[in-house]
């Protein structure tokens, strides 16, 4: 389970990133398996060099963690909601109470404080229709605090992409 902050632009530096940084950062959004052997191949740099810059944008956290992505249908699961929720009470410790709630249900694949509108909106992912109902009396109606809560149930995904938009190259100083 993995808690990430959002930043805004005035309050976060853009990295320095080169041409190299940036065919790395490509190739490993497609494919984060490969090995610094292949890496290298594909972005024309040597092994070692590269093995240097992978690790550095692992530890400046430019490259958060690498992880594979499942087909949850032929996991069984097959049923993505978005969900909004809104709170009785927003008081700062009754929204943190219900954030940590939800980032303790393995459903809920993501969880986001929105303004205006509702407090939260999480996308949920289960088998079925019962899961979800099992999920929303648990997670949601059994919480005291919640007001409101609305779903829409996806019919058809149009896309789905985990690829960063990289910030344009910084040139050479």
């Amino acid at each position: 389970m993995q808690k990430t902050q959002e930043m805004t632009p005035s309050t976060t530096a853009l990295p320095v990133l080169d041409d190299l940084d940036r065919r790395i950062l490509e190739q490993l959004q497609r494919d984060s398996a490969l090995t610094n052997q292949e890496l290298a191949l594909r972005v024309h740099a040597s092994p070692p060099t590269c093995l240097r810059r992978v690790r550095r944008l692992t530890d400046t956290g430019i490259i958060a963690r690498q992880v594979a992505l499942l087909d949850a249908t032929r996991l069984g699961s097959s049923l993505t909601a978005i969900v909004e929720i809104t709170l009785d009470v927003q008081a700062a410790e009754r929204l943190d109470e219900f954030e940590h709630l939800m980032l303790a249900e393995p459903a809920v694949l993501q969880c986001y404080r929105v303004s205006p509108g509702p407090d939260f909106v999480v996308i949920v992912l289960v088998r079925d229709m019962p899961a979800y109902h099992a999920l929303a009396h648990r997670a949601f109606t059994a919480h005291a605090n919640v007001r409101n809560v609305r779903t829409f149930f996806s019919v058809h995904r149009a896309k789905f992409e985990t690829r960063v938009e990289l910030p344009p190259a910084t040139p050479a100083a």
